[in-house]
C-alpha cells in the first residue's frame, strides 16, 4: 500500500488515540469512567450509537453480503423504527429515571439479585462473543492487505484497542465515535462516487442488470420461519431483536444512561431510527455496485489472496483448470452484461443470467477446493470489499477506507468492552465480593476486567473470521440470548410478575432458544427472538400467578 495511504491511517488514528486521552484526564471514578458523569449531549449520544452499529463488521460484512445477496438484507432492519418508539415511552424512563450504572441494576430492585446476576451473565456471554466478532472484521483486512496470518492479524488490531479501551472511558469512547461517524459516511460517498464512475455504462442500465439477478429486490412478503430476510422477520423478528438490543443490552444502554435527562435519552434512540435505514441501504447499494464494477472488470475467483495462493501452490493443475474455466465464465458475462446494457428485451438479461450462474459455480468449486486444500472454511464474502478498496481505487481512498474500517472498529470495540467492564464490576464483583469498596478500587478492578475481556475477544475473533458473513455472525451470537433477556424485562413492567417466575421463566426461554436453534437449525436465527421473549413472558406469567394465588391463600388461612 503506498506511503500516502499510510499516513493518513495514522493521522486519522493519532487525532482519535490523542483526543480520547484528553477527555479522559478527568474519569478519576466510576461515574465519570462508566457514564461520563451523565453529562453527555443527545446528538453525541445518537451518533455514539450509530457508530457502534456501523462498525467495521458493516463496512467489511454487510457490503460483501450486497454483492453476494443483494438489498434484501435491509428488511433486517424494519423492525428499527418500532423498537425506537417502544423504548423512548418504556425502558427508558425506567432505566435513566432509577440512576443504575447498568440495565441489570433494575432487575435486582423490581425481582432479586439471582434474576439480575442471570441477566447479566447472559449479556457477558453474548457481548463477549460479539466484541470477537468486531476484532475480527479490521483482521480479515489487514490479513487480505498484506498477506499475514489472520492470528497476528487479531493480535495487532486488538492489542492496542486493549491498552486504549482501558486508559479511557465512555466519555471517550461516544466522542471518538462521532469522529468515525464522519469519516465513515465520508468514505462510503467516496466509494460510491468512484465505483460509479467506473462503469463503462450509464448507471441506469448497470442497476437493469443487476435487477435482472434479483439483487436489487428489497421487499419479500412471504412468510416462512426458515428464511432469515423477509418483511415479516425484519418487522416481527427484527423488532424483538432491536428491542433486545438497544433496551436491554449494556453497550446500549449505557449510552443512554449517559445522557443529561430522559428526553435527551429518547432523542438519541430516534436518531437511529431516522438514519439507520437508509445508512445501511447506502451500505449494501455499494455492494450491488462492487458485483457491477466486478461484472465489468476481471473479479478475482477467490478474494482471500492467501486462499488463493494456498490453492495455486498445493493444487496447480487443478487450478489451473479452474482458472480456465473461470476465465471464460467471466468473458461470457462481461459481453453479456454489455448487450444487456444496451439490448432491451429479456432475451440479453436471459443470457447474463446464465453466464452469472456459471461463474457462481466455477467460484463454488474454487472455494470448495481452497477449503480441502487449506483445511479452512474459505467463504470469502469479507473479502470483498477490501480486494476492491485495494486494487482499484485512486490514491489516498485505500487509506481514507482502512482507517475508517480502523477507527470504526476501535471504537466500537471500547465500547463493547467497556460495557462489559461495567457489567463484570458493578453486577458481580461490586454487589458479590466487595460491596463497600471505593471508588479508586473499583476502577482498578474496571480497568483489570477490561483488559480480560479484551483477550477473551481476541480468542473469539480467531474464530469467527471464519463463519461467513461477520454482519450475519454478530446477529446469530446475540439473537440466542436477546430473545430471553429481553422477556425478563418486559416481565418487570407487569406489576404482578414475581421474581421466582422471572427467573425460571429465564431459564425456560433460553432453553426453548437452545432446543429451536440445536433441533431444528433451518429455523432462522432472527426468529430465535421473539422465541426467547415469548417463552419467557408466558411462563413467567403463569409462575408469578400462582406464586401469587399461594400468597393469597397463605394470607387467608
Amino acid at each position: 500500500m503506498h506511503w500516502i495511504n499510510w499516513v493518513i491511517v495514522a493521522v486519522y488514528l493519532a487525532v482519535v488515540v490523542l483526543d480520547g486521552l484528553r477527555r479522559t484526564r478527568g474519569s478519576k471514578n466510576i461515574e465519570g469512567y462508566f457514564l461520563a458523569g451523565r453529562s453527555l449531549p443527545w446528538w453525541a449520544v445518537g451518533l455514539s450509537v450509530m457508530a457502534t452499529q456501523l462498525s467495521a463488521i458493516t463496512l467489511i460484512g454487510t457490503t460483501g453480503q450486497g454483492a453476494t445477496d443483494g438489498m434484501r438484507f435491509i428488511q433486517f432492519y424494519f423492525g428499527l423504527p418500532i423498537a425506537m418508539v417502544i423504548l423512548g415511552v418504556t425502558l427508558v424512563p425506567f432505566l435513566h429515571g432509577a440512576k443504575v450504572y447498568t440495565a441489570y441494576e433494575y432487575l435486582e430492585r423490581r425481582f432479586d439479585a439471582k434474576t439480575r446476576s442471570l441477566t447479566s451473565l447472559l449479556f457477558l456471554l453474548s457481548r463477549g462473543m460479539s466484541a470477537g466478532t468486531i476484532i475480527a472484521a479490521p483482521s480479515v483486512v489487514l490479513s487480505a492487505i498484506f498477506g499475514w496470518d489472520l492470528t497476528w492479524c487479531v493480535i495487532l488490531m486488538g492489542v492496542p484497542t486493549i491498552l486504549y479501551t482501558v486508559l479511557g472511558g465512555v466519555e471517550a469512547v461516544a466522542w471518538a465515535d462521532v469522529k468515525q461517524m464522519v469519516i465513515i459516511v465520508f468514505a462510503l460517498f467516496a466509494i460510491v462516487v468512484v465505483l460509479v464512475m467506473r462503469l463503462p455504462v450509464p448507471l441506469d442500465d448497470a442497476l437493469r442488470v443487476a435487477g435482472s439477478t434479483g439483487r436489487l429486490r428489497v421487499f419479500d412478503f412471504s412468510f416462512s420461519l426458515t428464511e432469515t430476510y423477509t418483511f415479516w422477520s425484519g418487522i416481527l423478528g427484527g423488532t424483538f431483536l432491536m428491542l433486545s438490543y438497544f433496551g436491554t443490552d449494556q453497550s446500549q444502554v449505557q449510552r443512554y444512561l449517559a445522557a443529561r435527562s430522559v428526553n435527551e435519552a429518547r432523542e438519541s434512540l430516534l436518531m437511529s431510527a431516522y438514519w439507520k435505514i437508509p445508512l445501511q441501504a447506502l451500505i449494501l447499494l455499494i455492494g450491488v455496485l462492487v458485483f457491477l464494477f466486478y461484472t465489468f472488470a476481471p473479479a478475482p475467483m477467490l478474494y482471500n489472496p492467501r486462499h488463493d495462493e494456498a490453492l495455486r501452490t498445493r493444487e496447480p493443475a487443478a487450478y489451473a483448470a479452474l482458472e480456465s474455466r473461470y476465465a471464460a465464465a467471466l468473458a461470457g458475462r462481461q459481453q453479456a452484461a454489455r448487450d444487456a446494457s444496451t439490448v432491451e428485451g429479456s432475451a440479453p438479461l436471459a443470457a447474463f443470467n446464465e453466464f452469472d450462474g456459471q461463474v457462481n459455480a466455477v467460484r463454488k468449486d474454487a472455494l470448495a477446493a481452497a477449503a480441502a486444500a487449506t483445511g479452512e472454511n474459505s467463504r470469502d464474502v469479507n473479502y470483498i470489499i477490501p480486494r476492491l478498496v485495494l486494487d482499484h481505487l485512486p490514491l489516498g481512498f485505500a487509506g481514507v477506507f482502512l482507517a475508517a474500517v480502523l477507527a470504526a472498529a476501535m471504537s466500537s470495540i471500547a465500547a463493547e468492552l467497556n460495557s462489559l467492564a461495567t457489567a463484570s464490576v458493578v453486577d458481580f464483583y461490586q454487589r458479590w465480593y466487595k460491596p463497600n469498596a471505593d471508588d479508586a478500587h473499583l476502577l482498578t478492578a474496571g480497568k483489570l476486567a477490561t483488559a480480560l475481556w479484551g483477550v477473551f475477544a481476541m480468542v473469539v475473533a480467531t474464530y469467527a473470521a471464519t463463519l461467513g458473513s461477520l454482519i450475519e455472525v454478530v446477529n446469530r451470537f446475540g439473537s440466542f440470548f436477546y430473545g430471553s433477556i429481553l422477556g425478563v424485562f418486559l416481565l418487570a413492567m407487569v406489576k404482578r410478575a414475581r421474581a421466582l417466575g422471572a427467573f425460571v421463566g429465564m431459564l425456560a426461554g433460553m432453553g426453548a432458544v437452545a432446543a429451536v436453534s440445536f433441533g431444528a437449525p433451518e429455523v432462522s436465527f432472527l426468529w430465535h427472538n421473539v422465541i426467547g421473549a415469548v417463552v419467557v413472558f408466558v411462563v413467567g406469567l403463569v409462575l408469578s400467578e400462582g406464586e401469587g394465588r399461594e400468597v393469597a391463600e397463605t394470607r387467608a388461612s
